[in-house]
């Protein structure tokens, strides 16, 4: 019938299976398979129940999301639903793996729903900026209430199995989903059990109806956390919809918002970042079919913040860590916070309650760099200066195994000179976690000049195993984020000499969707940081440099650009600092103006993006959305712009080469030039999208 849906008869019960792999992804020649099988099964006379199922690892995982954008293939998903719903005979879905989006929405509209142990099922569109579109606001808080539901749609997390069972999302837990599938379906039919068709069951909306606060308590809980984001909302309506309307005015309602999120930016941009990080994983340059170094053991250097953050990472992946310091003292500090960590983190209820032990159990903390030996992966996690890192590189040779992929876990330093201290550059790279280590996701993977490529695809593969998001980057001063975020922090600390005050860039910084402003960020990093390294280079910062000689260094001294109260971590405006400010600006014979917040965001973003131009026609990055992947995982960009190269093709680019332009001649700052890629790429009316378009072709 369907080159990838077929249908056979096991006497009275037809089996529907879907084989189109990787994950069965709903393809317009999926849902058409579908269709022509399920009507085929409704017209045979013989057929009395039909079973839904999927072959390889999982069960529909979704949309196919290469069709977004795209005009549509008939039959629509809706269709099939509708034909499924109203069939005279019991469908049963089988499930076994994931049944996500659009594959839980077919399930929700089969009558009986059966899984595996390990079975995941969840509406996860909102993290692409949508809704379920094909019913699933509308099905599922009838089949599990409109908390869980809101609680799913709006979170878009999935639940496993029990859970599922438990809430009556599916009837019956089975070893194998056909096996187990068909025989549901025949007692089923041997018990003349009524069809359970979700759009005519109210039940378990009955609570919610006459109380809507059940419903409007768990959306409260949950878009806490949506700040700027519209997808989690426009969800919440939707579900509330099933509350407040008839299934049909409910269907017609999700439909619209679903259209309305599929058309706007926000979506495009969630779209975007989704194939970005995909894209990331492809190594340019590197011969195909490399495969990369088996790692089963791996040695971090440094039990402080950055190593014992990493040291969790592999641990909660189940990758044994041999964790090295140079005494027993800072050893048990580090081996003492990790227990803590994971502790609060089971209190909270994130981890099992076993789960602490298993993993601290996973880490073995010793003193000496020679208990490296036995270590696929080493990370080096020490002292941020060159000399420091040489000196243990050194050491790697003598006591790493053969093979052995060295790494260091650098934010600035240049990895090509860090590889010469060893007799074996070609295994030598640079891993730069993200602090806390432990929580964020990016690793920027730094391909030294002489790394092998299957040291590199080792260091990707291990990356995304450990739930991090790999990007491949070149060696230059900062790297990709760090290189960009100096570019914002030099325009910051100017605005400041022109009349800005602290709290009005960083308000402006935290509209736009960013976590944090940079003054924030810098209270919160200490201030000292920076005080001592420019010292040590013989560079004055004069507003900075006066913070810190009167003791403000930031958030640990309770008092930095802001004042933060005992116990609290809130950034309160503070008239010490406007003073000091305006202090130092009538030492240095400085007239303040005013700035406009317009200006602010556009000092604070338009450099960076200048910068990113720079980082492309280097070679630093390979695409525009490896960019914008490392400040979406590693500096909090929000989501709903897409990443800074992204946003600023629908901004423009010959705008901000304009702008920048300004800028330059404006405060007399030649570095704000457009860089030649960004002014070219302008004048010929292009965008960033245009140059990883030309490069695919290529």
């Amino acid at each position: 019938m369907s080159e990838v849906v077929k249908l056979e008869r096991h006497d009275n019960i037809a089996v529907v299976t879907v084989n189109s792999p990787p994950v069965n992804a709903l393809s317009a020649a999926v849902r058409g398979g579908i269709f022509d099988c399920v009507k085929s099964a409704i017209d045979d006379a013989q057929v009395q129940g039909i079973v839904l199922t999927c072959a390889g690892r999982t069960f529909i995982a979704g949309a196919d999301i290469t069709e977004f954008g795209k005009p549509p293939k008939p039959p629509g998903l809706a269709e099939v639903l509708g034909l499924m719903e109203s069939s005279p005979k019991p469908i049963v879905a089988a499930i076994h793996g994931t049944a996500l989006g659009g594959g839980l929405e077919v399930a929700l509209a089969c009558h009986y729903r059966v899984a595996t142990k390990d079975a995941k099922l969840g509406l996860p569109e909102v993290k692409l900026g949508l809704l379920p579109g094909a019913g699933g606001t509308q099905r599922l808080p009838r089949a599990v209430g409109p908390e869980l539901a809101v609680k799913m749609i709006v979170g878009g997390d999935p639940i496993g199995a029990d859970a599922a069972l438990k809430a009556g999302l599916i009837d019956e837990i089975v070893e194998g989903p056909a096996s187990g599938g068909e025989a549901f379906a025949r007692k089923v039919v041997a018990e003349k059990r009524p069809l359970r068709k979700l759009r005519d069951d109210d039940s378990k909306l009955a609570a919610a109806k006459a109380d809507r606060s059940i419903f409007t308590n768990a959306v409260a809980a949950l878009t806490k956390k949506s700040r700027g984001l519209e997808a989690p909302f426009a969800a919440a309506d939707a579900v509330g919809a099933a509350i407040d309307l008839p299934f049909d005015e409910g269907l017609k309602k999700e439909r619209e918002g679903f259209l309305k999120l599929m058309n706007g930016d926000q979506s495009k941009a969630q779209r975007y970042a989704f194939f970005a990080e995909r894209e990331a994983a492809k190594i340019s340059g590197v011969p195909e079919g490399t495969k990369g170094r088996n790692v089963a053991r791996v040695a971090i250097l440094g039990a402080g913040t950055m190593g014992g953050g990493i040291a969790m990472s592999f641990a909660n992946a189940g990758i044994p860590v041999t964790l090295i310091e140079t005494g027993e003292e800072q050893l048990k500090r580090g081996m003492g916070i990790m227990q803590k960590n994971y502790e609060a983190t089971a209190a909270r209820g994130g981890i099992p309650a076993d789960a602490p032990a298993k993993r601290m159990a996973l880490i073995n903390g010793v003193v000496g760099i020679e208990n490296i030996g036995d270590a696929d992966l080493v990370i080096e996690a020490v002292f941020e200066t060159m000399a420091v890192k040489k000196e243990v590189f050194g050491k790697l040779d003598q006591y790493a195994k053969p093979g052995a992929v060295l790494a260091s876990n650098t934010s600035y330093l240049n990895i090509d000179e860090i590889a010469k201290a060893t007799k074996r550059p070609q295994d030598v790279l640079g891993m730069h976690f993200f602090s806390p280590a432990n929580v964020m996701k990016l690793c920027e993977i730094v391909r030294a000049d002489k790394t092998a490529p299957d040291a590199l695809v080792t260091a990707v593969s291990i990356a995304r195993k450990i739930a991090k998001v790999p990007a491949v980057v070149g060696v230059c001063d900062g790297f990709v984020g760090n290189r960009m975020l100096a570019q914002r922090g030099k325009q910051s600390e100017k605005l400041l000499f022109e009349g800005a005050l602290p709290q009005q860039v960083d308000a402006v910084v935290t509209k736009f969707g960013m976590p944090m402003g940079p003054f924030a960020m810098g209270d919160l990093a200490g201030l000292d940081i920076g005080w001592r390294s420019r010292k040590d280079r013989g560079i004055k910062s004069e507003i900075a440099d006066a913070l810190c000689e009167a003791g403000r260094f930031g958030q640990k001294t309770g008092k930095g650009y802001y004042k933060y109260e005992q116990g609290s971590r809130a950034a309160l405006p503070d008239p010490e600092v406007e003073k000091l400010i305006d202090e130092t600006l009538a030492r240095l014979g400085r007239k303040k103006r005013v700035v406009s917040d317009d200006e602010i965001l556009e000092r604070m973003m338009y450099p960076m993006i200048n910068e990113g131009a720079k980082i492309l026609a280097e070679g630093i990055a390979a695409r525009p959305s490896d960019i914008d992947v490392v400040w979406l995982y590693g500096y909090g960009w929000p989501i709903y712009r897409g990443g800074p190269m992204f946003w600023a093709d629908t901004v423009g680019l010959k705008h901000i080469a304009d702008r920048l332009a300004f800028y330059a001649k404006e405060t007399n700052d030649p570095s704000l030039e457009p860089a030649p890629l960004l002014k070219k790429l302008a004048d010929e009316g292009k965008t960033f999208a245009s140059l990883a378009a030309a490069s695919k072709a290529a």
